[in-house]
């Protein structure tokens, strides 16, 4: 009986001591696992508000890595708890894109990773954001004045550090003037440029200057006065009331601003005819908007109006009408026939392209490259010529 009472013994004795060594076999994988290790990667593409970064994972730490990412802030420890992106799990290199930031500002960047066991911090890089300010702009000197025109403009030195959307004059007869006053719109980008003003009152003193516009907010150049010359100048509205403004050359008093009626001064429709095909054949009124474009067009140019909707006589607002060619003659004979194109001509190369070096506008007519649509129905010419029509028929077929 006691020989087998310690068998027994032995054998519970070997079964305790069993279950501790296989519990610490089980514990042995991750005894030997560590944090990630990864390296930042420099900040990139850095604006005003935003810039890029990443991170390249050099071990995952025997442990699969769940969590990655950037963080940063203006301390020089940055932590996750601070400002984080979240780009996934894995060992592969990533890119983060950080947003939210503050302009002219230095932030403190460093990637992470998270595995089962901790998260591993790469090395800190910092960077400093581009300063946001408005441009800065000084006017040109207004030149070239007359009843109802006058050219100025303005010269960019400094874009503040982002795209300019806009720029130009703006001017006003009773405030310093701003943007919501009158204005030009000339352009963008960072450079000297050109304004051409119309539809001055005449004998009245103006106020302007220069604007540029980005998206710190706008800046103004210096303020200028000016005064225009004595003369007529009044306004006419047609049926759609759009208004135009006159100017008078000679004995004769013309509209400033091409046509833009949809509709006959007796009210009929005018058709606009944006196919190309039906254009060929008509013989009946019709007008288009250069390219079928009217946003782009209408308020600048004015319409394309066909020799049809001319000869009906009812283009033009009542009490007004399209010149026949005596009427033209007397206009070329006055001004100089040989120097007639360059004083209707706007100046500069807002809307005329290069280099137009030729045109005064002294007469205030601000003719206006608006372009043609042949018989074929094609657009040509925007910007290179400008067309006017006479009442005077030519013949049956060609007028």
């Amino acid at each position: 009986m006691g020989i087998k009472r310690n068998w027994t013994n032995f054998i519970v004795l070997l079964g305790i001591l069993s279950l501790p060594m296989h519990n610490n076999c089980k514990k042995a994988a991750d005894q030997f696992a560590q944090i990630p290790s990864l390296s930042t990667i420099a900040a990139y593409g850095v604006t005003q508000t935003r810039a890029s970064s990443g991170g390249t994972i050099s071990s995952d730490g025997g442990s699969k890595i769940f969590a990655k990412g950037v963080c940063w802030s203006t301390s020089n420890q940055p932590v996750i708890s601070d400002n984080a992106t979240t780009d996934g799990g894995g060992d592969e290199s990533y890119t983060s894109l950080l947003t939210g930031l503050n302009p002219n500002t230095t932030y403190f960047v460093r990637a992470y990773a998270s595995n089962l066991i901790g998260t591993g911090f790469g090395n800190i890089i910092s960077f400093t954001t581009q300063d946001l300010r408005i441009p800065v702009v000084t006017t040109l000197p207004v030149i070239d004045i007359t009843h109802s025109t006058a050219s100025s403009g303005g010269n960019i030195t400094s874009n503040g550090g982002t795209l300019i959307s806009a720029y130009g004059v703006c001017w006003s007869a009773d405030t310093i003037p701003t943007i919501l006053d009158y204005r030009t719109i000339d352009g963008t980008g960072t450079e000297s440029f050109t304004s051409n003003l119309n539809g001055l009152t005449p004998a009245t003193s103006y106020r302007l200057r220069a604007y540029a516009t980005n998206s710190a907010g706008t800046a103004y150049g210096n303020t200028l006065s000016f005064t225009t010359k004595e003369g007529l100048a009044e306004t006419v509205a047609d049926i759609d009331n759009n208004i135009y403004h006159t100017v008078t050359i000679g004995t004769q008093v013309w509209m400033v601003e091409n046509l833009k009626t949809t509709r006959f001064n007796d009210g009929t429709d005018i058709p606009l005819v944006s196919d190309d095909s039906i254009w060929i054949n008509l013989i009946t009124p019709a007008y288009s908007w250069y390219s079928n474009n009217p946003s782009g067009f209408k308020n600048i140019y004015g319409g394309l109006y066909n020799w049809y909707a001319v000869k009906t006589g009812k283009l033009c607002p009542v009490g007004w009408h399209v010149p026949a060619m005596t009427e033209w003659i007397v206009l070329s004979d006055y001004l100089g026939s040989d120097f007639a194109g360059a004083k209707l001509k706007e100046k500069g190369t807002a809307h005329w392209s290069q280099p137009n070096q030729e045109s005064t506008n002294e007469t205030g007519f601000t003719a206006l490259p608006g372009g043609t649509r042949s018989n074929k129905g094609e657009f040509n010419y925007l910007r290179f010529q400008g067309n006017w029509w006479a009442t005077t028929e030519r013949d049956s077929t060609r007028t």
